[in-house]
């Protein structure tokens, strides 16, 4: 008897764990709104300086903002998009999960220095484990319009000035 009991109240705290992480993840969660998001603008600049493209973002600096991403936007302008905001620089992997509009993912350095570019159409599928994962190295991405990074002439080991108020 007293096995079945501890058995019981294992499978209670289990649950409990798990119902709080589905909570925590956001899942259950009303859709983002672009006004749930801070807006800034990042300057991209080549190594002498020139501006070749400034970008007005949507701050992405939580979970569930980089979970939802811009997989709730219907089109994205040129000069248009995303910044997600970790708090260290890390090699990570995005997807292209509920996506209508193929991105530009740039990966860049604490020092705002553009360690990688990835050029992502629309995949159709929902789920990560089936979806191409785009991997780099940094604490912020930068998700703009695919094709806008060749059409400004932005590469790797160019600069986004990044403003102070952003993490």
């Amino acid at each position: 008897m007293p096995s079945r009991t501890v058995n019981a109240i294992t499978a209670g705290l289990l649950l409990v764990l798990a119902v709080a992480l589905v909570v925590q993840s956001g899942v259950l969660a009303p859709p983002l709104d672009p006004g749930d998001y801070e807006n800034a603008t990042v300057t991209v600049r080549d190594d002498n300086g020139t501006t070749l493209a400034t970008v007005d973002v949507r701050i992405a600096d939580t979970d569930r903002k980089r979970y939802v991403g811009l997989s709730e936007t219907a089109s994205l302008d040129p000069g248009e998009g995303m910044l997600f905001v970790h708090e260290s620089a890390e090699t990570r992997a995005y997807i292209m999960r509920n996506m209508s509009v193929p991105l530009d993912i740039v990966f860049v350095a604490p020092d705002g220095t553009i360690t990688t570019i990835h050029h992502a159409p629309t995949e159709p599928g929902e789920s990560g484990d089936e979806l191409i994962k785009y991997r780099g190295r940094g604490k912020y991405v930068l998700e703009v319009p695919r094709g806008y990074a060749n059409a400004t002439g932005i590469d790797e080991g160019d600069s986004v000035e990044i403003p102070d108020t952003v993490g």
